[in-house]
């Protein structure tokens, strides 16, 4: 059908495409449908390691990936925009956020808009790269913090808490470890996907001056940046 049209996509299939993006919105909670993955924090965090960290929230962003292909730009610049738009916001959030797990929730939805922004953008590769580093940085992250809590019996609010390196050396040294990787660290795996991502924006931007690939730019950038403040707030707090 795309060939026999010029190469040009028909609006069937932008139309098509946005219906499917708005299973991934829904799946792999991006705004406006993001309010879901917070609440659902109530859960054990083993199961927050396992379903919020890698299985559950992935398959909307693995879904992207699959359908690459048939996506016609238009919905691509949607993707984009979306995408980004959640990375920025969810990250401004978890910068205020007391509860422990309340700022891993808003940090995975921040980077789960890091991934779709990243299909938008083309660099379907860097998606799915960001998509594998994440699982495995968010997952620890998590279990780290079911270790802090139930050392805490049972208590969330990092304003209560303080000094726990010392009497729980190994929960701090992974925990460590993961908030350089999430944060971009260089040698650390979140620095190698999220290069990936930032790089596919500024070459689309070098390539065909979109306003949507600038919006990307800037707002992965600062969510970046903010990623990095969030999380080791945490690990100080």
């Amino acid at each position: 059908e795309v060939t026999r049209n010029g190469g040009e996509f028909p609006a069937w299939m932008t139309v098509a495409g946005l219906f499917v993006f708005g299973g991934t919105m829904g799946k792999s909670a991006q705004f406006p449908l993001h309010i879901w993955l917070p609440d659902a924090m109530a859960g054990p965090t083993p199961v927050s390691a396992m379903i919020h960290a890698a299985t559950m929230v992935a398959a909307g962003v693995f879904l992207l990936g699959r359908m690459f292909p048939l996506f016609s730009p238009d919905a691509l610049a949607v993707i984009t925009v979306v995408g980004a738009g959640t990375a920025l916001f969810a990250a401004t959030i978890g910068c205020v956020q007391w509860d422990l797990k309340a700022v891993l929730a808003y940090s995975t939805i921040s980077q789960l808009g890091f991934m779709v922004a990243a299909v938008g953008l083309g660099g379907w590769v860097a998606g799915m790269f960001h998509m594998v580093t994440h699982a495995f940085f968010k997952a620890c992250l998590f279990l780290s913090a079911g270790s802090v809590i139930h050392g805490c019996h049972h208590e969330q609010d990092m304003r209560l808490m303080g000094g726990l390196r010392k009497h729980m050396p190994v929960t701090f040294a992974c925990m460590a470890i993961c908030t350089f990787a999430i944060s971009g660290i260089p040698l650390f795996a979140g620095f190698y996907s999220k290069d990936m991502i930032l790089m596919q924006g500024f070459i689309n931007l070098m390539e065909r001056f979109e306003g949507w690939s600038f919006f990307a730019l800037v707002s992965l950038s600062i969510a970046a940046s903010l990623t990095c403040f969030y999380m080791f707030r945490m690990l100080f707090l």
